[in-house]
């Protein structure tokens, strides 16, 4: 081979060497921004996570004060024309964002964990407003029987119309009872008979919180949640009832029970209360571009004193109220 030729294979040799390190850098260079991104990403939703914790803290001050007031009042009473319940407040952070904050009253729905007592009976009040729900909401392909199969410990069916691990074994993806009180009320999705309206229809009337019997605040019940108090009564009589509390809240069960729209019934106070205990926390961060949700279930003790009991952040949507926005000062 000729040094002409000799050199200009070197030439291309060189070419080669240069192309593939450039490649290399070039893939290099990607994967660094890549990198980059991942952790900047993954460090502005830490941010928004921390901010939303703050904002959660926030909500449980003003739960702290709301006791602290109503102490000081000698008046025990929890309801939806309180300035906690009415609005979201609106916190600004800096020119980056802003944080969105709504307490959400739970003492008016619900509770389905109170449908088994700690010695693993049925509780037939809980049974039977649940089944006075269903028919307010017009729900017919759902039974309360498999709410408490999915409950109570037993692997029995409580009735026909129940459904313990035998049924669910069959599923195309199969699965056993939780044999435990509902941790969240997403595991109504898993229930027999359960379809995504129904649960729509549902979700807004019950609750799944860990302290079973303390009632449903007659101040923030919902339409259906009265009318399953009693199953005379109406649908007319529960808005005519929600009507008169929206003019003055009631401050005694026994002006409750008064009402006339209760007339003849004999209702007992039995489950009923002024005051809530289970509240939610709901928490819209925009941050840096980003956006996190968080909503968290806290209780508030009979001493006032507020604990966060569950946070779950794949919530959205869920900020409804009127803002109202908190200066800096």
């Amino acid at each position: 081979m000729s040094a002409r030729n000799q050199k200009g294979v070197a030439l291309i040799m060189v070419l080669l060497a240069m192309a593939l390190v450039v490649m290399l850098a070039s893939g290099m260079t990607r994967q660094q921004s890549l990198r980059v991104f991942k952790a900047g990403h993954y460090l502005a939703q830490q941010q928004g996570y921390n901010i939303a914790l703050g904002a959660e803290e926030f909500a449980r001050r003003i739960l702290v004060r709301d006791f602290e007031e109503d102490r000081e009042n000698s008046l025990m009473v929890d309801s939806p024309d309180e300035f906690w319940a009415m609005n979201a407040a609106i916190l600004p952070l800096d020119e980056n964002g802003v944080a969105e904050v709504q307490i959400d009253d739970l003492g008016g729905r619900i509770n389905l964990n109170d449908l088994v007592t700690t010695n693993g009976q049925v509780d037939t009040l809980t049974k039977d407003r649940l089944t006075r729900l269903f028919v307010a909401l017009g729900i017919t392909g759902l039974n309360v029987d498999a709410l408490i199969d999915w409950i109570d410990s037993d692997d029995q069916t409580v009735s026909a119309y129940g459904a313990e691990d035998g049924q669910y074994l069959m599923a195309d993806q199969p699965f056993r009872t939780a044999n435990q009180p509902f941790v969240s009320i997403t595991e109504l999705r898993l229930i027999e008979g359960m379809t995504e309206e129904i649960y729509v229809a549902l979700r807004p009337h019950v609750t799944a919180v860990p302290v079973s019997g303390i009632g449903i605040n007659v101040n923030s019940a919902t339409v259906p949640v009265l009318m399953s108090l009693h199953n005379e009564l109406n649908e007319a009589q529960a808005q005519s009832i929600v009507a008169q509390r929206e003019e003055e809240r009631f401050e005694d069960v026994q002006d409750f029970l008064a009402l006339s729209e209760f007339s003849g019934l004999g209702l007992k106070p039995a489950g009923l209360t002024l005051q809530t205990r289970f509240f939610e926390v709901v928490s819209r961060i925009t941050y840096d571009n980003r956006v996190v949700n968080m909503v968290s279930t806290v209780f508030r003790n009979p001493e006032g004193e507020v604990r966060t009991v569950h946070r779950d952040t794949g919530q959205k949507n869920r900020i409804t109220k009127e803002p109202f926005t908190f200066s800096e000062g």
